[in-house]
Order: structure tokens, then C-alpha cells, then sequence
């Protein structure tokens, strides 16, 4: 009985409180002053603390507009002080197109001379490892891409077994390899070297299992087995980017003749294309991979997207 009371009185109370909450009048919304100035009122006792001032100046009233300037001009000047400090702390990488380098890599000059050093050291194990591990690991071809040593497309590009092979390629390495390194830095040059011998060794492939079986059928010889190694088609895209963007500068031919960058260019890629349609011992296709690939690099800096 006592429980059965109080739980009357109870009910009794939510609904005097219900009430008195219809009872109570709604305060109206005051509407917003027509005038365009944000200022505070014009005796501080008539400031209440639910109406204070938004923008405060001193001594002046602040139109809208000029405020919304002075704060943009404010933001303005804070983003310059940052951009400023980041620049001098190294901390921004998107102003210029020489990248700052990480802390693992070598100096301009030291990425040339430690892509040199694993060509070398890779010459060397051919006379020194079994040659049937170089062929398996050290060699591009339909035979070791089909047995899954997908290695092979980047090993064989660090891959000579002669030494004319090897010099050649390392002079044009090394001279067109300084100057691309020291323009963008080791990092884009080691890009630029992976790059260019994944593309000639895509494009030795597409050659031996498509144009090779065409050649067999009307020449009665077989090639498509033929594998292949050197830095060529890396070095072709080295090379090439650096003629590419100076054409008209004279770079020497053998050492003593001076002719313009262009045509060395376009006796490099004119000798390429003939390659392809003789199918002698030199693959033009891969080192036409290495042709892209500088033209691919030389048309993205024009655009300012490296």
C-alpha cells in the first residue's frame, strides 16, 4: 500500500512539472541587425556576457570585407614564414627537380661508379662462377623467362662476358650517366638505368616469341632460343635522355670527332632499326626498349612531372 502511494505522488509530480513547462513562454528570436558592421555596443555596462563583441578593434570599427582582408593577409604571411623555414630545414622536395637524396645513396658521381663497380664485379664472376648458373641467372631469354627466373630481366643488364662489351658500355655509362645524376640526382638515375633494362629485356621477349617464329617460317633459321645480356638498353635510355635534352650540344665519336648530340642520336636509333630488321648478333629490339624509355623520361620533365 505505502509503495502504491508513493508511486501516485510520483505520477502526480511529472505531471505538475509537465505543466508548467507548456505554461512557460517561448523566447522569440531577435532578428539580426541590417547593418553590415560587427562592432561592440556602445556603453560597456550594456554588454551582456551572451552578446560580446566578435571582432574587437582598437578604436576603430571594422567592416566586414576589410576584416576578412586583414585575416587573409595574416594567413598569407604565416604560409610565406613556413614555406621559408621548410626550404631552409631540406624539408620540401617539390620545388625543383633535383630531389633531395637519401641518406643510403651514394653522391651523384658515386651512383655512376657503383653501377660501373656491379657491372665489373658481374664481368668477373663470369670467369670465375660456373657458366651454366650465369646462363640460368645472368641472361634473358624465352627459356630461363618460361622457368619462372623472372630475375633474369634486371640480372642481365649488369651481365658481360666480354671485355669490348663491357667497355663500351661503361664509357657511355659513365659520361651521359654523370651528367643525367648531377641534373636529377642518383636517385632518378638508378630509376632511369632499372627502367630502361626491364624495357629491352620486355622487348627482347615480345621479339623472340612473336617476330622470331616469322623469320624461322620464311628464313628457315630458329633464334627464338637465343638469349642475351649487356647493360645496352640501360644505357640507351641514359644516353638518349641526355641527347634528348641537349641535342645541340657536341659530344665526340670516338673520342675525336665532334658532331652535334641529335645526330649521334639518330645514328644510334637509325643503327637500332636496322638491327631489327637484319637480326644480326646485337638485339636492336632491346635497346629500342631503352629509346622508349628516355623518351618516355625526356617528355615527362618537359611537362615538369619529375
Amino acid at each position: 500500500m505505502a509503495t502504491g502511494r508513493r508511486l501516485l505522488q510520483f505520477q502526480s509530480l511529472l505531471a505538475q512539472q509537465a505543466l508548467r513547462l507548456r505554461a512557460a513562454p517561448r523566447p522569440k528570436p531577435q532578428p539580426n541587425p541590417p547593418h553590415r558592421f560587427l562592432h561592440a555596443p556602445s556603453s560597456p555596462a550594456a554588454a551582456s556576457p551572451s552578446r560580446l563583441p566578435l571582432w574587437r578593434s582598437t578604436g576603430s570599427l571594422l567592416p566586414v570585407s576589410a576584416a576578412a582582408a586583414a585575416a587573409a593577409a595574416a594567413a598569407r604571411a604565416a604560409a610565406a614564414r613556413w614555406l621559408m623555414a621548410a626550404r631552409e630545414a631540406g624539408s620540401l622536395e617539390l620545388f625543383s627537380l633535383q630531389r633531395r637524396r637519401a641518406k643510403w645513396l651514394p653522391s651523384a658521381d658515386g651512383a655512376v661508379l657503383m653501377l660501373v663497380g656491379a657491372n665489373v664485379g658481374v664481368f668477373m664472376l663470369w670467369h670465375l662462377a660456373d657458366p651454366s648458373f650465369m646462363r640460368r641467372h645472368f641472361m634473358i631469354s624465352l627459356d630461363n623467362f618460361k622457368s619462372g627466373r623472372l630475375h633474369t630481366l634486371l640480372t642481365n643488364a649488369f651481365s658481360h662476358a666480354e671485355s669490348g662489351h663491357l667497355i663500351s658500355n661503361m664509357i657511355g655509362l659513365y659520361f651521359f650517366g654523370s651528367s643525367i645524376s648531377n641534373m636529377f640526382g642518383p636517385a632518378f638515375l638508378l630509376k632511369l638505368y632499372v627502367a630502361g633494362a626491364l624495357a629491352g629485356s620486355a622487348f627482347f621477349l615480345l621479339e623472340k616469341a612473336f617476330l622470331a617464329p616469322r623469320r624461322q617460317f620464311y628464313g628457315g633459321w630458329d633464334n627464338s632460343r637465343t638469349p642475351a645480356l649487356g647493360a645496352s638498353a640501360a644505357a640507351n635510355a641514359i644516353i638518349l635522355l641526355d641527347i634528348f635534352l641537349y641535342p645541340k650540344k657536341l659530344v665526340y665519336l670516338y673520342f675525336f670527332i665532334p658532331i652535334p648530340a641529335a645526330i649521334m642520336g639518330a645514328i644510334l636509333i637509325g643503327a637500332d632499326l636496322l638491327r631489327v630488321k637484319r637480326q644480326g648478333q646485337v638485339s636492336g629490339t632491346s635497346h629500342l626498349g631503352g629509346a622508349l624509355i628516355a623518351a618516355l623520361a625526356w617528355a615527362r620533365i618537359r611537362k615538369g612531372w619529375i
